[in-house]
């Protein structure tokens, strides 16, 4: 098991070093008219939203293509900080949606439990990679996020889409692109 350092706009390319059991401190943000990929929070409302927009053919309210998704709902922003408690949500519930946004490019995801069959296949098909963030300690892990912009479905409260600047945000490994899943291990 190794120690990474990883900016999101090189997740597609990290994501072939990674091994399950890795540890990983991820950072990044996607600046307007940049290539840079970044973290988005996406939950089972938002996910439906997005899945609405691309049954209809219409834009996404960002690239999925080398994007990190982060399954999280912060809680409201106190005054002077950048966000509020921001743990992860059971990834599980977005098991219907994660092969099709990974076929689309979606380069990780973030989240915590057991993926299905499916969605390991998809991680492995498509280069990608899942992480998993520790649960209980969304007021710890807010310390790594930088900002937070509701960028598309604000009347969904905390389910809406935000973009997120990391720094060094600690996550673990938990299914690589080589088939490696610490649930089966």
């Amino acid at each position: 098991m190794a120690l990474y350092h990883i900016n999101t706009k090189n997740i597609k390319a990290a994501a072939q070093t990674l091994n399950a059991g890795d540890t990983v401190y991820l950072s990044g943000i996607c600046l307007l008219y940049t290539s840079d990929a970044a973290v988005y929070t996406s939950r089972d409302a938002a996910h439906k939203r997005i899945f609405e927009l691309i049954n209809k053919g219409a834009a996404l309210p960002y690239d999925i293509n080398g994007a990190v998704q982060y399954f999280a709902g912060p809680t409201p922003t106190p005054k002077g900080l950048a966000i509020g408690s921001c743990g992860p949500t059971t990834s599980s519930r977005m098991d219907v949606f994660s092969p099709k946004l990974l076929d689309m490019g979606l380069g990780a995801m973030i989240g915590k439990g057991p993926r299905s069959d499916e969605v390991c296949k998809a991680i492995v098909r498509n280069g990608s990679v899942y992480f998993c963030a520790v649960g209980g300690a969304g007021a710890l892990a807010s310390k790594c996020i930088k900002s937070c912009e509701v960028i598309a479905f604000s009347e969904l409260g905390c389910e809406s889409v935000k973009k997120l600047e990391f720094c060094e945000f600690p996550l673990t490994v938990a299914i690589d692109c080589h088939g490696g899943n610490l649930f089966k291990q």
